[in-house]
């Protein structure tokens, strides 16, 4: 089980930069150490335990980029000339013999280049003639047209990192190197709480003043795609001391405890009460826009997070603050999200000294210029922001306005997991 010191999220003052929360994070919570052993068709989005070295070149062997003839470099004629065909190699079979001075062998794209033929020409650029000759044109480089054993990655070069999460591409280089199987971390484990009175989950009776709660389904989804183990433990009421009960009674059982509501300043607001009644709080307002409160601490040894209840505030510091978490937890490297650069569509103001994201989706203008429109309402409440958008305009914390024209930081939605 992941466990942290008490001090792990230690900051004096009473706001803290994205930047700041993000390094105290990565820097002293201490990943999970067990591992396990996943067949490549499970690795997808796994964190790599070891290194994997190339236990072979690749391509194994030199072969053929092209459907043509191959030659020697030393028969290359300088004018057109007409060579015997002496034979003919298949993908996933070998030339029977070496190929023999002035003669071209027919070949295949990916088969092995015949013993002496280090040249190919193209199948397009040549022509077979009435007495079966295969008539080559003047001008050829050496070499050309074939992959030399070991070009894309050389034997024993350390091919895939540990801490890297395993992507497809990384997951068919595993299989292009003959392995069956990888040694991942396990995944973390993740108890993930709403809390408030006004909830109730879908599919359960509604009172008037109640509403289906969104952020729990949400937030399990956004845990899953970054390979976490989640277990939903539905909804907890609003008053401090069963919040206490129910943050308290998990926290032996899982590496984070993530909730969702009652972390602000109102009457009603129990959570960052709770969280100091069983353990430590030891960072509660983050400068981010949507998103302030955001409470951190320690329960029993366990790391705990508690978003805003609005929507657009807790998809937006989940993605800023609890995915570093998960990935640190998780033993994988740590990559920062780096906005591309768009123009702006929109005027914007906003405060000195705080992040703020802007929902905006995109769109491509007649100068071919991607340009990003706000979405046209205001408001943390509004899901149809997210689902109607294609990602975030990143502000930092300098910027004061923006002014239609000028460049920004766009972040996709499809890149932030």
């Amino acid at each position: 089980m992941a466990q942290l010191s008490d001090d792990c999220f230690a900051f004096g003052g009473p706001m803290m930069s994205v930047d700041e929360a993000v390094h105290i994070i990565a820097a002293r919570v201490t990943a999970v150490h067990e591992t396990e052993t996943v067949s490549l068709a499970e690795a997808d989005g796994r964190v790599l335990a070891s290194d994997i070295s190339a236990p072979l070149p690749l391509p194994p062997f030199t072969n053929s980029a092209v459907d043509g003839y191959a030659v020697r470099s030393g028969d290359l004629p300088q004018q057109e000339a007409a060579f015997p065909i002496a034979g003919r190699v298949q993908a996933g079979a070998s030339a029977r013999e070496p190929i023999k001075p002035g003669h071209a062998i027919r070949i295949f794209t990916g088969a092995p280049m015949p013993d002496g033929a280090d040249t190919v020409f193209m199948q397009e650029d040549v022509r077979v003639d009435e007495n079966h000759r295969v008539v080559l044109p003047a001008g050829l480089k050496p070499g050309a047209n074939v992959r030399p054993a070991g070009e894309d990655i050389p034997g024993g070069f350390p091919a895939l990192k540990s801490g890297q999460r395993l992507r497809p591409q990384d997951v068919a280089l595993a299989a292009a190197f003959g392995l069956t199987r990888v040694a991942v971390r396990r995944r973390i484990r993740v108890a993930v709480f709403s809390t408030g009175n006004e909830l109730v989950s879908p599919g359960a009776p509604r009172a008037a003043a109640q509403q289906f709660d969104s952020n729990r389904f949400m937030l399990m989804a956004m845990l899953a795609r970054l390979g976490c183990e989640v277990s939903d433990l539905g909804i907890l009421r609003d008053e401090r001391a069963s919040l206490a009960r129910g943050l308290k009674k998990v926290a032996g059982d899982y590496d984070l405890i993530l909730t969702t509501g009652g972390v602000s300043t109102g009457e009603e607001d129990h959570v960052k009460a709770s969280v100091e009644d069983i353990g430590t709080l030891v960072l509660w307002r983050i400068a981010i826009k949507p998103g302030r409160p955001v409470a951190m601490g320690i329960i029993g040894g366990t790391p705990f997070i508690g978003l805003p209840g609005n929507p657009v505030a807790s998809f937006v510091t989940f993605v800023h603050v609890v995915r570093p978490t998960v990935l640190a937890l998780a033993g994988a490297t740590q990559r920062p999200l780096i906005p591309m650069p768009v123009r702006a569509a929109f005027a914007y103001k906003k405060k000195i000294a705080r992040r703020e994201y802007v929902r905006v989706s995109l769109r491509k203008t007649d100068d071919g210029v991607l340009e990003a429109v706000k979405f046209p309402r205001e408001g943390a409440g509004l899901l149809s922001s997210l689902v109607d958008t294609d990602g975030l305009v990143e502000l930092g914390e300098e910027i004061t306005q923006v002014q239609p024209g000028q460049t920004v930081g766009f972040l996709a939605y499809a890149d932030l997991l």
